[in-house]
């Protein structure tokens, strides 16, 4: 059993603004801070032609529904990776250390007259018997919300 999400955000700067933009530690933070994290720390290290980024991070469990809080606790530690081989295409791995499930596709970069879309594509796995599937589809709702979220953000921030 898997769950798939496609999500596009858009951007009105050209692709390497873009890519620069997703390769700043800085705004990386500030969208972990404007996501309500608890915690968070990112690294972002040349990698080659490309960079690799990391996104290490506690969230909060209010608001899940009880079969979820009793899956991941009161906080849900979540890493989220993005191997970057070039400025407009990514491998990335989310995971939940410690639990069963990953999410894993890519994120590409297309610029089409000064306004870029990144858009990710993201498979969600959950391995529990009986539950897997809601927990699954709650994850993508949360993934969304993070995407989403992320876009407003860098879109204030190219604006600046």
């Amino acid at each position: 059993m898997a769950k798939r999400i496609t999500h596009d955000l858009t951007y009105d700067a050209p692709l390497a603004e873009v890519a620069a933009l997703l390769a700043d530690a800085d705004f990386r933070r500030e969208v972990c801070a404007r996501q309500g994290n608890l915690r968070s720390e990112v690294t972002v290290v040349p990698e080659g032609s490309g960079k690799h980024v990391t996104i290490d991070q506690f969230q909060a469990a209010d608001g899940l529904p009880s079969f979820a809080r009793k899956f991941v606790g009161d906080e849900i530690h979540i890493v989220q990776t993005e191997r970057w081989s070039t400025d407009d295409a990514a491998d990335v791995t989310v995971t939940i250390p410690g639990k069963p499930g990953d999410m894993s596709g890519t994120a590409h970069l297309v610029e089409s007259g000064g306004v870029t879309t990144e858009t990710v594509d993201l498979t969600i796995k959950v391995g529990i018997p009986l539950v897997g599937g809601k927990i699954e589809g709650l994850i993508a709702d949360l993934l969304l919300k993070a995407l989403k979220t992320e876009n407003v953000v860098g879109r204030e921030w190219l604006a600046r």
